[in-house]
């Protein structure tokens, strides 16, 4: 055989090549689902323990779920969280654990702590995990008046002019969002009414039974202009948890699955918390780098998602949210809040269980369960039909996000 022809016996043809090519890189779209969810009750005082009040959460979404938890074999929690794996997993019962993480950032890890367990139990390394948030910020310290720790870099530049609480912070991106795009006070109050009205079907909410009227929200006093009271979250004890196996385990569980879809954290470049000094754009916060992130591997689209959980440590939030997400464009969000839009029946219900602002503050993590229950057809504001949720952590820090689909 010549040397030509020897080649050409040998050569890949192009359907051969198809057939070694790579496989095209793994993604988490409905590879795991979350079948159970726990809480504990809300309350500015609780007198159990931080640890008392996670394990208490973490066994309720087990049986939740009719999972034993000798299975628990993953957790995943906050940085900020008092109570560690070691001890929760002792004392709820678990067996060997293969897999555990913290995300930093305070409400920016809300959906991490899920979006970690997902990619877990995708590629192997666990069958059950755990995510969890105890917190007893009602009845405990805040965590800026520990003035003995040395201040971080970021803090040196804002908290010796004044900017000592998030809220202070806030306060600045506020105003310029006011600024820049006409954003009133009112379409703040559209967010805090929204929030309110939801808590208010919620018994477990705090704000149950307590509407909030313009009056009220317009008279009350400032925070930190020009947020007033009620542009703030509530300080709240409780707990919270959820549980998290593959797709295939979840169709055996004893609550009809809730698939993690997609899932993003965001970190943009030069970034520093909450005030966004040396962006560009301080207005163009984490959420647009989880945002392209997120829709990146999803099936579906912003126009597509029938209710939403976003982070709502303070109202401006959410118009922010909106624009970062892409609901809207660009300086659109206040608008967006506009007649009902974020209510029952509006164009996009958000925080359907009241939210940090009426519900609890528990760093987001109740914004997880309600997307769960809102998927499950069993939230108290419930959307006819929801079949597609988006869940945020805060904007203003390093982020994180998850779209949900039943």
């Amino acid at each position: 055989m010549t040397t030509a022809a020897a080649r050409a016996a040998t050569a890949t043809t192009p359907a051969t090549a198809s057939m070694t090519a790579p496989p095209a890189p793994p993604t988490l779209k409905d590879a795991t689902a979350i079948v159970g969810i726990g809480q504990t009750p809300f309350a500015r005082r609780l007198d159990a323990s931080e640890k008392t009040l996670a394990c208490r959460a973490i066994l309720a979404a087990l049986d939740d779920a009719g999972i034993p938890p000798s299975q628990v074999d993953a957790f995943a929690s906050y940085t900020m969280e008092e109570t560690d794996e070691v001890e929760v997993a002792k004392a709820v019962g678990a067996g060997d654990v293969t897999f555990f993480a913290r995300t930093g950032f305070g409400g920016g890890a809300s959906c991490a702590t899920v979006a970690h367990l997902a990619a877990a139990i995708a590629t192997g390394q666990a069958s059950v995990g755990v995510a969890w948030r105890s917190r007893k910020r009602g009845s405990g310290p805040r965590p800026w008046t520990d003035t003995r720790r040395q201040l971080p870099t970021p803090a040196q530049w804002t908290r010796p002019y004044g900017l000592l609480r998030p809220a202070d912070e806030i306060a600045m991106l506020a105003r310029r969002y006011m600024h820049e795009y006409g954003a009133t006070r009112d379409h703040f109050f559209n967010v805090a009414r929204a929030c309110r009205n939801h808590a208010h079907r919620n018994p477990a909410a705090i704000m149950h039974g307590r509407p909030l009227t313009r009056e009220t929200y317009m008279s009350s006093r400032w925070i930190s202009e020009p947020l007033c009271l009620f542009d703030n979250c509530l300080e709240t004890d409780g707990a919270l948890a959820c549980v998290v196996v593959s797709a295939e385990r979840a169709r055996d569980c004893r609550r009809s699955p809730v698939y993690v879809h997609a899932a993003a954290q965001g970190l943009p470049a030069q970034h520093h918390g909450m005030v966004n000094y040396w962006n560009d754009d301080p207005l163009t916060g984490p959420s647009w780098t989880a945002a392209r992130q997120l829709w990146k591997t999803a099936d579906f689209g912003p126009e597509d998602v029938d209710v939403a959980q976003i982070y709502d440590a303070f109202t401006p939030l959410i118009p922010l949210s909106l624009e970062g997400y892409g609901f809207c464009g660009r300086g659109e969000g206040a608008a967006f809040t506009e007649d009902g839009a974020l209510e029952l029946g509006g164009r996009l219900p958000v925080n359907t269980g009241g939210g940090g602002l009426s519900e609890a503050y528990v760093h987001g993590f109740n914004l997880i369960t309600e997307g769960v229950r809102q998927l499950r057809g069993t939230s108290t504001a419930q959307v006819p039909g929801a079949t597609t949720c988006l869940v945020t952590a805060g904007e203003g820090v390093p982020t994180s996000a998850l779209l949900l689909r039943s």
